[in-house]
């Protein structure tokens, strides 16, 4: 048991009865508390006492928020970020420059890229994350997603990570090299493997599986359609990229005389059991659609910006009833994986394309949080409430850069902060940071191994 004492403010959901709007999304409790009980939220009161045994967290200094969603990463490009050659470049140019570096991952590399990914999201405030990891080098000598669980299960993240693949290579019209994709046959297989061995229906997993063929150009439409009817065999979930780019309706048009979404509809990988990620070029038409529909987007301003591909129509998506998502996107194009960051930069972008008005932090909020829940199958996280998954950040706002701003401390998280970590992390009941630092990890010991695969595959390429 965990009880959260005297909490300076908690956001919990805002109720029809209280002066907040809807498009505040949350009421502030103050000087209140909050009981865990094994992976659940038991209590939320003021003066409670703690049960004999039970941790006591002075939360005095502290906005408690439900813990922050990630819609969508590839943890492998942490260790890929900020390279000179590509810091300019536009999405297609960059992918073919990086695909010759990614294709020497090793094992080493997948579980401490993941490591890193996953440390540097749960200090960040992030208690549940998916990964979107669609590259298989030829001969790698290990299991991918048993990497990854591994590591999630060594930081202590909810995990939801999706099988992602690529069949069609260079010889084929696509962009990566042949040694980075596998048939669909084998694709198929394995797919079915991992959902096998990993994916958890329960309400309360600690880890789920997706499956994700990587985006409209680089992999056939058959290996849409199959795995979006393998998915819904195993009760799974599906994902993959779409409409980021004008460049990929472009290709989408000249190769499938079709745009993107309309090939999804074509291989039924559309419905509240999908969501995309960024959503950058869909018409009026198609947002209708994806409302009618209830297909989610995952929203990746910092990745967005930083490949100069768009700004996403996060404002009338929501406005439409669309089921909106957040998230950092790979550490290759957003160079972090900055969870409060991100949401921050959510806001930020919003107002660029609609005005002041755009988004809300309350808003901003709601998409890193429940709104990422629902898109990965988790209804019973994003929120505190009584019942609801014991999965919760602690921000300590009682430092100088939050100063002047604690009128609205929940709003301080987005606005005024500069530095991003939590002071605590709750997942699933229990501590995966305490005080600022990994309760499970030696963070020390991430940051060399990642290093050293950085510079293997560096080798490898020829760069270094």
């Amino acid at each position: 048991m965990i009880l959260l004492k005297d909490c300076f403010a908690v956001a919990v959901p805002a109720r029809l009865d209280t002066a907040a709007s809807s498009r505040h999304r949350f009421s502030l409790l103050r000087g209140t508390d909050i009981l865990i009980e094994g992976n659940r939220i038991a209590r939320i009161a003021s003066n409670l006492q703690a049960p004999e045994g039970a941790t006591v967290i002075d939360a005095s200094r502290h906005v408690v928020v439900p813990g922050l969603v990630n819609t969508h990463h590839h943890f492998y490009q942490t260790l890929t970020r900020n390279l000179p050659a590509v810091q300019d470049a536009k999405l297609f140019d960059w992918l073919v420059y990086l695909y010759e570096i990614w294709k020497f991952l090793d094992p080493e590399a997948v579980y401490w890229s993941s490591m890193l990914a996953m440390a540097e999201l749960a200090k960040t405030g992030c208690t549940l994350s998916t990964d979107h990891h669609y590259l298989y080098p030829a001969g790698f000598a290990g299991d991918i997603p048993s990497l990854q669980f591994r590591a999630a299960a060594d930081i202590g993240l909810r995990f939801a990570p999706t099988r992602g693949s690529m069949s069609r290579s260079k010889k084929d019209g696509g962009l990566p090299p042949d040694t980075t994709v596998q048939d669909e046959e084998t694709i198929l297989m394995h797919s079915e493997e991992t959902l096998r061995r990993f994916h958890d229906p329960a309400p309360d997993a600690m880890r789920k599986v997706a499956l994700a063929p990587c985006s409209p150009f680089s992999v056939s439409e058959r290996l849409m359609s199959q795995s979006a009817a393998l998915a819904r065999r195993y009760g799974a979930r599906l994902h993959t990229h779409l409409a980021e780019t004008s460049d990929e309706d472009d290709y989408c048009v000249q190769v499938y005389h079709r745009r993107p979404l309309q090939v999804m509809q074509d291989c039924d990988f559309v419905g509240s059991d999908v969501w995309y990620a960024h959503g950058i070029f869909f018409n009026d038409e198609e947002l209708e659609f994806l409302a009618k529909t209830g297909t989610g987007v995952a929203h990746c301003p910092s990745s967005n910006m930083r490949l100069g591909s768009g700004i996403c129509r996060v404002r009338d998506m929501l406005d439409r009833g669309v089921p909106v998502g957040l998230a950092v996107d790979g550490s290759a194009s957003n160079d972090t994986s900055d969870m409060l960051g991100e949401v921050r930069q959510a806001l930020l972008l919003q107002r660029v394309r609609y005005g002041s008005a755009g988004l809300t932090a309350g808003e901003a909020l709601h998409l890193a949080t429940e709104g990422g829940a629902r898109i990965l199958g988790f209804d019973q996280a994003g929120a505190i409430e009584e019942g609801r998954l014991a999965d919760l950040a602690l921000f300590d706002v009682m430092k100088l850069e939050y100063a002047g701003a604690l009128s609205d401390p929940l709003a301080a998280l987005i606005f005024s902060g500069y530095n991003h970590e939590v002071d605590h992390l709750i997942v699933n009941g229990r501590q995966v940071v305490r005080h600022g630092r990994l309760v499970n990890a030696d963070e020390d010991m991430i940051k060399r191994n990642a290093l050293s695969a950085c510079e293997r595959m560096y080798r490898k390429a020829g760069i270094l």
